[in-house]
């Protein structure tokens, strides 16, 4: 008998190696079948854990039951496959050794594998002999195919590796999860179709059509229909260009169960750029399709934030438990995410993070507000997306009002990003909905900044920096202010939008003093908005939170210069000075497309967009380096929990802490339920305040990068003090 795994507990029954391989086998290939590389990812299955035939990992095992108090990483049993797939395809070798601690470098392999063969060589050997006694066909009987874009292609090659090596990993952790616990497996995968989704957006959507004559709902109506007439289009690349307030969250995901249904797409991947773009479209899909029951669940949001009610363990519902098991490997048939979560995904190197990315294959994927993307990483991103689309089947929609001029970048040019919306400039010129005051031929003063918004009742000002913010509201002096900024956390940013939401239907007066935070996809309306002189695109967002539902004529947007404000450093700084050249000596009209496309077109033309060397590092085949390299947050970041909200909340996150400390078995589900509570910090700057004690710390062996914000925490502006620098402590 040669095992894989030891009995689960509870259980005397042993993991069968042979089954355990057939498996693997068998489920890399399915899943590779939506790419075309079903052989390969079968061999690789067969090749991965050739090694778990050395009798010396037998006897490992065989301990780890009667000596459990020894258990350990065990004898190596990554070599011997390697070496075996390093015998009929050389780049395979790579994968079955980063199957267990991720993807490495062509050199960091040969050095390992060399290192291997020195110490262990004739267990290698010993290995691939019981193998071949236990597998009698571990060769393909003929060559194995090689893509043609391996050869051709060091990108696509580089990628393709990638999503083989999902394939595999992604098999190996579901076949040992059923082996270790059947009643997790039992709740994985989503009993509700595409095609029933459909159903469900065309009812209800239904009852919308028709209802209300105003031109913003005869817009989306007609934005609507567009989106469904596109579908039919063959996959690839799609620009949805829609005015803020244009209903793009409904009819993109329109447009992608029709196209998905039209063409067999498996799902939908809507990436937004912030936390709270998130939890607002998912609460719009679930709105829509159902938030699903315990037996068909529907939407995943997957994000850093997204929270569990309960513990660790039983006492989750199935449903929960099918949202945890989800993110994993995103198993659903309607994911919404973070660009974040996305593209450090799609270049990441350990086994955790890309065992889902053979889900993008065959996929819809919705870019929502995709001129947010890091202008810094936008060749590597570009270039990911458009493997996607031309090798993986897979449909990726641009959807915003400023669509970026992406066509600008060597890398995309040949890229042909059809309209789903036809002559999108009409629908700008019938949702004109705001009327803009550019007041920029003069600095003001944070005073004068702060007169005008006392001369508004319901006003929302957004600034480019925390520091202007906390000056503005320093200047504003108003007791009833409301604050939005990354000095928040999630928890108190929410209760402040929806205190802000109140206030404005309750027709009660409301000053919010934001950041940038505010701008991408938040679901506010003002009748006025003062915005800072920023990059035109943060501009146009900021409009769009502006008369909204179009209730009024005209809502009112003042383009303001402060006199002592201040500018985010790199493409931010650089898109301001970019607006300030088009604006030259008079107004833009940036409801014309053409003004963002020119915007965009200059700041590409002006940054680097692979800042970091990826392809580079990505031609060489260099995982470990290129998960490195691609940060779409610049500085290292890590967290601290806050005490925010309620007695009672705040009770509770200290007796999570307590509970923590006491049980740290318990860290995965208990900081899950603590995310909302806690704010990111730029490490070094964390460094300096926690020499000064105002972080303690929360678990300083196991959890080093998660502190306890021992500082002032204001119900107004979150993480305070006069004597710290909040623009660099702060991300």
């Amino acid at each position: 008998m040669v095992y894989a795994h030891t009995p689960a507990e509870g259980s005397t029954e042993w993991h069968m190696l042979d089954e355990h391989i057939l498996n693997v086998a068998a489920m890399s290939r399915d899943f590779a079948a939506a790419f075309g590389a079903e052989d390969l990812a079968y061999w690789l299955g067969i090749w991965h854990d050739l090694g778990k035939c050395n009798p010396a990992f037998q006897d490992y095992l065989k301990r780890c039951v009667t000596e459990p108090e020894h258990r350990g990483h065990g004898p190596d049993h990554k070599a011997a496959g390697a070496k075996y797939a390093q015998k009929h395809m050389e780049p395979l070798s790579l994968l079955v050794q980063g199957h267990h601690g991720g993807l490495k470098s062509p050199t960091e392999y040969k050095n390992w594998l060399a290192e291997k063969e020195k110490e262990h060589g004739s267990a290698i050997d010993i290995a691939l002999d019981a193998a071949r006694a236990l597998l009698p066909a571990l060769d393909p009987p003929l060559p194995l195919p090689l893509p043609s874009t391996m050869r051709t292609n060091r990108h696509a090659a580089e990628f393709f590796l990638r999503m083989l090596f999902s394939t595999l990993v992604d098999a190996d952790f579901l076949d040992t999860e059923y082996h270790f616990n059947k009643n997790k497996t039992a709740l994985r995968g989503s009993g509700v179709t595409l095609a029933e989704l459909w159903e469900r957006l065309e009812q209800q959507q239904r009852q919308f059509s028709g209802q209300d004559q105003r031109v913003v709902t005869r817009a989306r109506h007609a934005i609507y229909e567009a989106c469904l007439a596109a579908a039919s289009l063959p996959p690839g690349w799609f620009r949805l260009t829609v005015p803020t307030g244009g209903g793009k969250t409904r009819s993109g995901m329109a447009f992608a169960l029709r196209h998905a249904l039209e063409h067999q797409l498996q799902r939908i991947i809507v990436a937004v750029p912030f936390i709270s773009i998130t939890e607002q479209t998912a609460d719009t899909y679930r709105a829509i399709f159902g938030a699903g029951d315990d037996d068909a669940p529907v939407v995943l949001e997957h994000h850093s934030s997204a929270q569990q009610t309960r513990g660790e363990h039983d006492e989750f519902t199935p449903g929960q438990q099918w949202a945890r098991l989800a993110a994993e490997n995103w198993d659903a048939p309607i994911v919404v995410t973070t660009t974040v979560q996305l593209f450090q995904s799609m270049f990441a190197c350990g086994t955790s993070p890309c065992r889902k990315l053979h889900r993008l294959a065959k996929s819809v994927i919705i870019l929502d507000e995709a001129q947010a993307l890091p202008p810094h990483l936008l060749k590597p991103i570009l270039d990911g997306l458009t493997q996607l689309t031309t090798h993986y089947g897979a449909t990726v929609v641009l959807s915003t009002a400023t669509q970026p001029a992406f066509e600008a970048i060597p890398l995309f040019q040949q890229v042909q990003g059809r309209e789903i919306v036809p002559e999108p400039k009409q629908w700008f010129d019938a949702l004109r909905r705001v009327a803009y005051d550019w007041r920029t031929q003069q600095t003001l003063s944070w005073g004068e900044i702060a007169d005008l918004l006392w001369a508004e009742q319901q006003v929302l000002a957004i600034v480019n920096t925390k520091k202007d913010a906390l000056a503005l509201l320093d200047a504003l002096n108003d007791p009833q202010a409301l604050h939005l900024s990354t000095l928040l956390c999630g928890a108190h940013r929410r209760t402040v939008i929806a205190e802000v939401k109140r206030r404005l239907v309750a027709g009660e007066p409301c000053r919010l003093v934001s950041t940038q935070v505010v701008e991408a996809g938040v679901d506010l309306d003002f009748p006025c908005v003062v915005r800072a002189l920023g990059p035109l695109d943060g501009v146009i967002q900021a409009a769009g939170r502006c008369n909204r539902e179009g209730r009024l004529d005209r809502g009112r947007v003042l383009i303001v210069r402060p006199a002592e404000g201040s500018t985010p450093k790199g493409a931010y700084r650089v898109g301001v000075g970019i607006t300030e050249s088009l604006l030259g000596a008079g107004a833009l009209d940036v409801d014309d497309p053409a003004i963002p496309a020119r915007y965009f077109r200059k700041l590409f033309e002006t940054v680097e967009t692979d800042r970091e060397g990826i392809q580079k590092l990505r031609a060489q085949l260099n995982y470990s380096d290129v998960a490195k390299q691609f940060r779409m947050i610049d500085d290292d970041t890590e967290d601290v929990i806050v005490f925010y909200g309620s007695e009672a909340e705040q009770k509770a996150v200290q007796g999570a802490i307590n509970t923590l400390c006491h049980n740290p078995a318990l860290a995965r589900g208990i900081l899950r339920r603590l995310r909302p509570y806690m704010v990111s910090l730029r490490t070094r700057e964390a460094t300096r305040y926690r020499q000064r004690g105002l972080i303690g710390e929360l678990l300083p062996d196991a959890l080093p990068s998660v502190g306890i914000w021992q500082g002032k925490y204001d119900p107004l502006r979150g993480v305070s003090g006069n004597d710290l620098d909040l623009e660099q402590l702060v991300v």
